[in-house]
């Protein structure tokens, strides 16, 4: 059984001005998520700053979702590294405090072979008994999974039980899906390809987006899931303009910026992320309004 279905949010990390962790308002964002539909929290991803989080912040930001969330909807926690021993004690940590899956990211920087990526997951995998959810996102990490790499882990590992695919390339995801046959959860890692991606037998999305539309992306994924294919698709292209917008700068730059802009008041970023260039935001808010949202500049 998957860990679910539908729209899971990459859930951002608030700060106070000092860039301290924000738990407070990290709660009120957690139920405002599920208050309006969504599916999944996925804490401590790329939203989610991981990169500058220290190992104490980032399992104590685990440790208080599943605890705030109380298995109302899934928690999947990522905890992928560049270093296996670190991705091992992360993902241990985070099981021990309840977490109902992992986000496993290919590892960054030294470019792992395939080989390499089969023994690093592999060998993650063996030191947990929860559900795991790999993730390749190339354009990040440097470092592409193959589909036949994706796809031998899926069928020859009992706890890899799916992939958030953030290439970009439809071709590999087409390749992929034949070689897994089915037997795979397969989530759209960008929000501009959640139709495309579903289409090809896909299950949900891991979404930027729900962080400020939870129920329109829920319902993106819902109304695919349950055959109203064109009220899927509409809703998909109505958004394209604000998830450009979202994308306009590295993620995430425009999503923080954007929560803040509605009033979230989420918090800055932690370096070497920036505030928003002052033509982009110009952009973001003009998408922001053509979706109908009230901005506070």
């Amino acid at each position: 059984m998957a860990i679910f279905k539908g729209a899971g949010v990459a859930i951002v990390t608030p700060f106070y001005d000092n860039m301290e962790i924000n738990y407070d308002k990290l709660g009120e964002l957690i139920e405002y998520q599920i208050a309006n539909g969504t599916d999944s929290i996925i804490i401590c991803g790329t939203t989610g700053e991981a990169s500058t989080l220290t190992h104490e912040e980032h399992l104590e930001c685990i440790r208080y979702t599943v605890d705030k969330v109380k298995k109302r909807i899934p928690v999947i926690a990522g905890t992928g590294s560049n270093s296996t021993d670190t991705a091992i004690y992360l993902s241990k940590e985070a099981e021990r405090y309840g977490a109902d899956g992992l986000l496993l990211v290919t590892p960054y920087y030294n470019k792992a072979t395939q080989r390499g990526l089969t023994e690093h997951f592999t060998d993650i995998a063996k030191k947990v008994n929860i559900p795991i959810i790999l993730y390749n996102v190339p354009g990040r990490t440097g470092c592409n999974m193959l589909p036949a790499t994706t796809a031998d882990l899926v069928k020859n590992v009992d706890t890899i039980v799916g992939v958030k695919e953030a290439s970009g390339n439809i071709s590999q995801v087409v390749s992929l899906m034949h070689l897994a046959q089915g037997d795979i959860d397969l989530y759209s890692g960008n929000d501009d390809q959640i139709v495309p991606l579903l289409s090809l037998g896909g299950i949900g999305v891991i979404s930027v987006l729900s962080n400020i539309a939870p129920r329109e992306t829920h319902d993106i994924t819902a109304k695919y899931l349950t055959g109203d294919i064109n009220g899927s698709l509409e809703e998909q292209l109505k958004y394209i303009p604000l998830i450009d917008a979202l994308f306009c700068e590295v993620n995430p730059i425009p999503i923080k910026k954007a929560l803040n802009l509605l009033g979230f008041e989420v918090g800055g970023l932690r370096k070497p992320l920036t505030e928003m260039e002052p033509d982009n935001v110009k952009k973001l808010i003009t998408a922001l309004k053509g979706c109908g949202y009230t901005v506070t500049e």
